[in-house]
This record gives C-alpha cells, sequence and structure tokens, in this order.
C-alpha cells in the first residue's frame, strides 16, 4: 500500500439538464487530485454494488452518518466500487443514498494501484475491491481499516473493522 491516493482519473457521469434526452448526464473526467487535493475525505471501497452486505449495512452506514462526519471536518464521503458510472447511480438512486459520492472504478486502476484488487471469480464477480474504508488529508493516507483476511477468491466476506462507527470513532479520538 502506499501513503498517498493513486493518481487516476475516474470515469463519472453528472446530471446535465443542458443535455437534451430522456437521460440527461454527460461524461465528466474526475482526477484524484480534484477529489483529494486540500480535503480531508472518507472513503468506503466496497466489493460491489447491490451486493448484501455492501447494500444494507456498508454504504447506508455512512450515509447515514454523514452529518457527524462533517461535524468531524470531513468534506466529503466517496464510495469508490469497481463498477460501472451507471451502476454506481442506479445502486445509490436504489438505496436513497444522499450524502455519500458514488466513485466508480469500473478499470480498477485506482483499487489495483491501492493494492486492493483481489479476484472473486468463486461468486462470479471477477476482479473487485477488497473491503475497506480510510480517512485521506490531502492526498495522504493518514487511517486505513482494511478488513483482514484479504486473498482471491476469499471464502467469506469479513465486515469486522471497515464500518462507520469505527471510523467515527478513529476521527473522534484522532
Amino acid at each position: 500500500m502506499t501513503d498517498i491516493v493513486p493518481n487516476v482519473v475516474f470515469k463519472t457521469r453528472v446530471r446535465d439538464e443542458s443535455v437534451a434526452s430522456e437521460n440527461p448526464f454527460r461524461w465528466q473526467d474526475v482526477s484524484t487530485d480534484e477529489i483529494f487535493t486540500g480535503k480531508k475525505i472518507v472513503i468506503v471501497a466496497l466489493p460491489g454494488a447491490f451486493t448484501p452486505t455492501c447494500s444494507s449495512k456498508h454504504l447506508p452506514g455512512f450515509d447515514a452518518k454523514f452529518s457527524e462526519f462533517k461535524s468531524l471536518g470531513i468534506d466529503e464521503i466517496y464510495c469508490i466500487s469497481v463498477n460501472d458510472a451507471f451502476t454506481m447511480f442506479q445502486w445509490a438512486k436504489n438505496l436513497g443514498v444522499t450524502h455519500v459520492k458514488m466513485l466508480p472504478d469500473g478499470n480498477a486502476d485506482f483499487t489495483r494501484m491501492m493494492g486492493m484488487l483481489v479476484k472473486k471469480e468463486n461468486l462470479g464477480f471477477g476482479e473487485r475491491s477488497w473491503r475497506y474504508s480510510m480517512f485521506v488529508d490531502n492526498k495522504k493516507i493518514v487511517k486505513l481499516l482494511q478488513e483482514p483476511g484479504i486473498c482471491d477468491n476469499c471464502g467469506d466476506d469479513s465486515f469486522t473493522v471497515s464500518d462507520v462507527d469505527t471510523m467515527l470513532n478513529y476521527l473522534k479520538n484522532k
């Protein structure tokens, strides 16, 4: 793992009312510098959109406690997953996520450079992110809460240290 976030460009979709169609979105490249420079960011990295633990506990927990993070000086919370922008948008919409920003890592560039890319072929997922959360201050990784046992085709879906309460407790006691 690196001590600063990897330098990548994320392929995102943003709402643009000037786009005359039923789908008023346009592509927008967003760089690591644009997201992290001069900001305090919390990242929640998840194996996949619409998957059970990610959808029922992990992502909703961070969205529900967004105001607590803001009160601790956090500028934004981003959810990163090795999914495309369309899937990430629909996932957030389906869950009613309004505060956490969805960051598609469709080519797994960020995840790979973080050293968190694992095979989940045993589940038919291909390559995905290992589950973790982290606190980043001006591109510097200050705290990484990585689930134990990182490996390819892991038999279980550990969810013990990357949860919202563990990250909040860290930030409150920092």
